[in-house]
C-alpha cells in the first residue's frame, strides 16, 4: 500500500473507473482519500462523473475546472498541488490516456518521486485496439513512462467485455498480462472483474478477490 496511487492506460482501458474503485477501497480501509482527475485528453468518462457518490463516501474530489461543460480548456486545478504535497492524505489520480494525458502527470513528478511513496498502475485492456497484446501494451507503457517521467510499479488487468465478459475470456486475457509481466518485470497488482464473476472467475486462478 502505498500513499499515493496513479492509474494510467491507452483510452478506454477502463483507467477511471479502477481509480474511483481503488479510492472506495481506501476509505474502507479508514484512509483520509481524495481523487484528483488530470485528464486532459478525454472529456468524456470522468471522474466528476461520480462526484456526488464519492463525496457522500467521504471522498474528496479534485477535477478540472471545466469538466463536463461545453468549455474545452486543458487547465489543471491548484489543489493538486496540495494533493502531492500534503503527505497525510492518500491521493488516487485518475490520469488521461496515453502519452499525451500523461505530460499533465509529468509537472507533478519532482513531488511524487522525491517522496517515493507511491504506485503507479498501468491500466491494461486487451480487448481494446493497439493494446490486444501484451507487445502492443508494452509500447504504450514506454510511451506514458517517457511522457511523465515516472516509471511503472505494478499492472491492473481490466480486460473485459461488459456484459459479454466470460470466465474463460477472463482467463485468456489473465494469460496476456502474465506475458506483460514478464516482458515488463512488474508484478500484477490487481485482476478486475464484475462481482458476480469474481469468485469463480478469480479463485482458480490463485489470486484472492477483493470487491470494491
Amino acid at each position: 500500500m502505498k500513499r499515493v496511487n496513479l492509474f494510467c492506460g491507452h483510452y478506454g482501458s477502463g483507467k477511471t473507473n479502477v481509480a474511483i474503485n481503488f479510492a472506495y477501497y481506501l476509505k474502507k480501509q479508514g484512509l483520509d482519500v481524495a481523487i484528483a482527475d488530470i485528464d486532459i485528453v478525454n472529456p468524456y468518462f470522468r471522474t466528476k462523473d461520480s462526484e456526488n457518490e464519492l463525496k457522500s463516501a467521504g471522498i474528496d474530489v479534485i477535477s478540472l475546472p471545466f469538466a463536463n461543460s461545453n468549455v474545452d480548456l486543458p487547465a489543471l486545478p491548484p489543489e493538486v498541488y496540495s494533493l502531492v504535497q500534503n503527505r497525510t492524505r492518500a491521493a488516487v489520480f485518475d490520469i488521461g490516456g496515453d502519452d499525451r494525458g500523461a505530460y499533465a502527470l509529468g509537472r507533478y513528478a519532482p513531488y511524487i518521486l522525491e517522496e517515493n511513496d507511491y504506485n503507479m498502475f498501468f491500466v491494461a485492456n486487451f480487448c481494446r485496439p493497439l493494446t490486444r497484446t501484451a507487445k502492443e501494451a508494452m509500447e504504450v507503457m514506454k510511451e506514458i513512462e517517457k511522457a511523465c517521467g515516472i516509471p511503472f510499479t505494478a499492472l491492473v488487468n481490466n480486460s473485459n467485455l461488459g456484459r459479454e465478459t466470460t470466465l474463460e475470456g477472463i482467463r485468456e486475457w489473465q494469460r496476456e498480462a502474465q506475458k506483460l509481466s514478464e516482458l515488463s518485470g512488474l508484478p500484477i497488482a490487481m485482476t478486475c472483474a464484475e462481482e458476480s464473476l469474481c469468485t469463480d472467475a478469480l479463485f482458480p486462478l490463485k489470486l484472492q478477490p477483493t470487491v470494491f
